[in-house]
């Protein structure tokens, strides 16, 4: 059985340039034939029948170069915008390192002026960990014995109480916070001057073993008495939030809204004892 082979359509496309190289080729001989003569009839038929297939072809040159250059111009423009973007991106880093530098340098000339507020020796430590434990409210810092610390310390920060030093090491030492229900730290109301006692719930703190014949009012401020050996007199610890309505019992059912913000802890001051450096 024969087979007829299917005939290949010629490509347009080859066939416009064949043509038009050809007649450029034509126009070319025609040129260079004739010099500086003038052209003769067949000359002129000639010429006059390829120049608008050397112009198509010229205008086609012409494109496909203006294409290309537009390309390269494309390409160029995506490098530079690449470039740019790097740029930018650096340039925002380092703003954000100057940006942190700043702060920090602000946040460490405070704890300064707490420290030349406070009579006795301090020490600036960086916070370094906290405790998962739900059950615990701790934090780790980047001072230890070898710098003084020791334990039952109290630790402060520009706002106000942190918490008291329970473990220390050479190097490190863990702060228990005073959030957390192991901590009491004694405490006066700045309005009336009624005692109390602080404890941590966790989140907060509640002020206990205050008498109800005490005027306790909304955002009463809550310092340290100083008593207890701890805290130094007159550090802020809150402000009261809320006064229970309870009427039963001796004492009121107060919450404190602490003043230190506990979750943005960078660094604390550790109040030393008088001794201690020298030792």
């Amino acid at each position: 059985m024969a087979y007829e082979r299917r005939k290949k359509k010629p490509n347009p496309v080859k066939r416009f340039f064949l043509v038009a190289i050809l007649a450029a080729l034509a126009v070319t001989a025609v040129v260079t034939t004739v010099g500086r003569k003038e052209f003769g009839l067949s000359h002129r038929l000639v010429f006059e029948a390829l120049g608008p297939v050397q112009s198509v072809f010229a205008r086609a040159t012409e494109a496909v170069t203006g294409l290309w250059r537009h390309y390269l111009d494309l390409v160029g423009v995506s490098e530079e915008n690449d470039r740019l973007r790097k740029e930018i991106k650096r340039y925002i880093a380092i703003n954000a390192e100057y940006r942190e530098a700043v702060a920090t340098n602000v946040r460490l000339n405070q704890l300064l002026d707490l420290a030349h507020s406070l009579e006795q020796p301090v020490l600036t430590a960086h916070v370094i960990g906290r405790d998962p434990a739900l059950w615990f409210k701790t934090i780790t810092i980047d001072k230890g014995i070898s710098s003084g610390v020791e334990k039952g310390m109290p630790v402060v920060t520009v706002e106000g109480v942190v918490g008291q030093v329970i473990n220390v090491s050479p190097r490190f030492a863990k702060v228990l916070l005073a959030t957390d229900p192991n901590s009491a730290v004694d405490a006066i109301l700045q309005t009336s001057r009624a005692l109390g006692i602080v404890k941590g719930n966790g989140q907060g703190y509640r002020m206990d073993y205050v008498l109800r014949e005490k005027e306790v009012a909304k955002d009463d401020l809550v310092v340290t008495s100083g008593m207890g050996g701890v805290f130094p007199k007159g550090l802020l610890v809150g402000r009261v939030s809320e006064v229970g309505k309870d009427k039963r019992g001796m004492f009121h059912t107060i919450t404190v809204q602490p003043a230190v913000d506990f979750r943005e802890l960078e660094y604390v001051t550790i109040i030393l004892k008088a001794n201690s450096l020298a030792e």
